[in-house]
């Protein structure tokens, strides 16, 4: 029998990021979901955790250091963390995180951040097509709407992702197995 291993992978907690306008809940509601999330996941063992950032490839923005790329404190990267880096949506595009997981022996993501509709799906889908299993945690994401939202949710449950409320998470895999 293979043992599960699970991984929090949040997307995009940066300050300019969660200072945008976001539906069905604001941005600062998305940030403390997630670290609620990472909490929990931290509470009931050592979970692989993996923080995901978006930065301009040209640099436009001031890269990893600028002040609004970095991460909402609530979401900043603890010792033990994975920082990610990506230069568009998906967070498997171009960064190693496929061989990070593969290393770590993770078997099951649950993902949350932002937007449902950007990094979040195409991550979940992208992790989907690789063979993981994936929870997207629904109330700790949002999108510029809530249509938006909504439709995003439907189309990763379509392509055989998880979607849950954080309430309905099973403590088990939040803990990381």
């Amino acid at each position: 029998m293979t043992r599960v291993r699970t991984a929090l992978v949040l997307i995009d907690l940066q300050r300019w990021i969660v200072d945008m306008p976001w539906q069905p809940v604001g941005g600062a509601a998305v940030a403390d979901a997630c670290a609620a999330l990472r909490e929990q996941a931290a509470g009931a063992g050592s979970p692989t955790v993996v923080l995901v950032r978006y930065v301009r490839a040209d640099g436009a923005d001031g890269g990893v250091g600028a002040a609004p790329n970095q991460f909402v404190p609530a979401c900043a990267p603890r010792a033990g963390d994975h920082v990610v880096t990506k230069n568009g949506l998906d967070a498997f595009e171009g960064t190693g995180l496929e061989d990070l997981l593969r290393r770590e022996g993770v078997t099951e993501l649950v993902v949350a951040g932002l937007s449902t509709a950007h990094g979040v799906a195409a991550t979940a889908a992208t992790a989907v097509r690789l063979g993981f299993d994936v929870t997207v945690v629904s109330d700790a994401t949002a999108s510029v709407d809530e249509a938006q939202h909504r439709d995003a949710l439907d189309r990763l449950a379509a392509a055989g992702a998880r979607t849950v409320r954080s309430a309905d998470l099973p403590a088990a895999q939040a803990a990381g197995g």
